[in-house]
Order: C-alpha cells, then structure tokens, then sequence
C-alpha cells in the first residue's frame, strides 16, 4: 500500500471567494506519451495517496475514464466530492456560440459530476490542431487574438457559472496586454489563471499583475515538463532539474530537483499541477509540501536564477502571415480589439 499523506496536512489556497483549494495537485495531460489507461491508474492512485485536487481537459482525451476514477473513489468511501476539487477545459475547436455548454456537456457527463470546480479556456484563440501533430502543423483558419471573439466565448462560460455547472472561472495562457483589454469586460472575473510557471520560466510581471487583480495562479509545466510533446521542443530550452541551482538546492535537501521546483512553486504561492504515473514520483510530490521547506536564501537564489526559457510556445497555433510563435505572445504586435 502507498503511503497516505493526510489531505488535511497539505496547505491549501484561498480564492477571492473565500474557497479554498490545495496547493498543489495532479495533471492528467499525457496523452502524447501515455496511454488513457496509464494515467486514469495513476490518478486513482493518487487519490488514495492524499491528492485531492485534479486537473482535467476535453481535450487530453481521458476524462470518461478519469470520471470512472472519481465515482469509484466516491463511491468505495475513499473521498467525499465535497473533497475534491476538479478542473476541466473549453477546448480551442469549441469556442462558438453554444458550443462552450455542450463541451462542458460532456466533461461533466465523462467525469460523472454534477459540477465542474474550475472550468478554463484553455487557450485564448480558437486556433485549433489536430492531436499528435507536429511543430510544423498550420490550421489555416487561425487567427491572431481578438478580443470581441474571446469575450463572445467568456459570455458562455459565465452563463456556465449562472447556471451552476461550474462553480469558478478560469483562464489560461494569457499576457498582460490580453488581461488588460478582457478584466475590464468581465462580468464573473476569473478566479484562477494558468501559466507556464518554473525555476527558468518566473514569468514575474504576470505573476504580480495576477496576484494584484486577486486571481490565484496554477502553474502548469512546474518541473519544466520533460515529457511534454516534441513539438514544444527546441534546441535552446534550459532542463529546470538540470539548471545548477536547482540541483545545488537538491543536494542540500537529499532529494530529486524536481522536488525542489515544486517547494519552489508552492513556497512562492502558485499552484503546481505536476504529473507522473509513477506511484513513488507522485507521493513524493505531495509529501514535499508538508515537510523540509526551502530557505528564504533558497528562495531568493531560485528567483535569480530565472532564464525567461517558455517551453509550450505553442507555434501550432499560429495563423497565416505570423512571424512565429513570439506574436502568441504579444510580444511583436498589437493586441487586436
């Protein structure tokens, strides 16, 4: 039997809605490298393991067997829903008019829930690819952000929120230049935000503008995502657990570096959503949360550390006429209104 870590013992976050939610939790995106099977195991046993926050997407192509996860474990006595706390996504291809309620539809439906906790927009664009592509991949009908398109697709996730399907909002791979242009149009602000957030990857400015609007970040990637698909891979990208600070901090602590990106993360105050389907890795990720905390001078030698490295640039989304993956970003051009 895997060691249990007592959920109540794992510090938790609360929301601008007096909510509160786990520091840390488990991904489930794996479906470039595992199999559907592997990670709905590994979710289970990760639930019986003390994790009691999930992070869920249409789109990994695992919820109706993660959803089978849940009602087991509900019903066998192991977690009350109440306990939980579940995350899904709009997926890209699904941001037109009514498409938003029947994609959440059908997460609920997969993950047998009443109610979703958090419900993204998993990116800002409806920029779409076929699963498994590679970098070179181009749908030609891709567009650059717009913000009369987003808000179109926000207006259905609030009407998600009315309705009591899901209970926060969330958004997801934004900049400041979107969040600037979309907070103000809001009716139901989100909640939760998710970013690329580790040691090579701070993202400062986002950080401190998420924070300062009262929105709890979730940061995905948090050990750099060694396992992430090929075609978020070039040949500049920094490894976190190979970058020497992190390792010095490792060697200290007796532990692997990626336990170290992840005190890191939870120590700084987001939320790190890390996955494995290795029983040991996963409990080991949890249990760093309640023990052995880093040093302030730890912390400040992480935060010097930064390298500006964004591993998921997401060149598959770009549309005709981009430059390349930079302008996803705002980082070339001007937010359209």
């Amino acid at each position: 039997m895997a060691e249990f870590i007592d959920p109540k013992l794992v510090p938790k976050r609360t929301l601008s809605t007096g909510e509160q939610i786990p520091c840390i939790g488990m991904g489930t995106f794996g479906s470039d490298r595992f199999t559907p099977e592997q990670v709905s195991n590994a979710v289970a046993g990760a639930i019986r393991c003390g994790y009691r926050m999930f992070d869920c997407a249409s789109v990994y192509g695992n919820e109706d067997l993660i959803g089978k996860v849940f009602a087991d474990a509900i019903q066998q006595g192991v977690v009350k829903r109440e306990e939980l706390f579940i995350t899904s996504k709009v997926w890209n291809d699904q941001h037109g008019k009514g498409e938003v309620l029947l994609a959440c539809a059908k997460s609920l439906r997969d993950l047998q829930l009443d109610y979703i906790d958090a419900y993204f927009m998993h990116w800002p664009f409806p920029n779409y690819h076929r699963p498994g592509c590679s970098v070179d991949s181009r749908d030609p009908n891709s567009k650059p952000f717009l913000v009369e398109d987003f808000m179109a697709t926000w207006r259905q996730m609030e009407r998600l929120y009315d309705m009591g399907l899901v209970r926060n909002l969330g958004m997801s791979s934004m900049t400041i230049p979107k969040l600037e242009a979309v907070l103000p149009l809001c009716r139901i602000k989100p909640t939760v935000i998710e970013m690329e957030l580790h040691p090579s990857f701070q993202q400062p400015e986002l950080y401190d503008y998420v924070v300062a609007h009262g929105i709890q970040p979730i940061g995905f990637c948090p050990i750099g995502s060694p396992t992430r698909p090929d075609r978020d891979k070039t040949p500049e990208d920094i490894a976190d657990i190979q970058m020497p600070e992190v390792v010095e901090i490792a060697q200290a602590h007796h532990v692997h570096p990626a336990v170290i990106c992840l005190k890191w993360a939870v120590q700084r105050g987001q939320i790190p959503i890390p996955f494995s389907i290795h029983e040991n890795e996963y409990v080991s990720n949890l249990k760093c949360t309640i023990e052995d905390p880093l040093t302030d001078e730890e912390m400040e030698k992480l935060r010097r550390a930064d390298k500006n490295c964004r591993l998921i640039k997401g060149q598959v989304f770009l549309w005709p006429g981009a430059n390349d993956w930079h302008a996803l970003w705002d980082e070339n051009g001007e937010i359209t209104k």
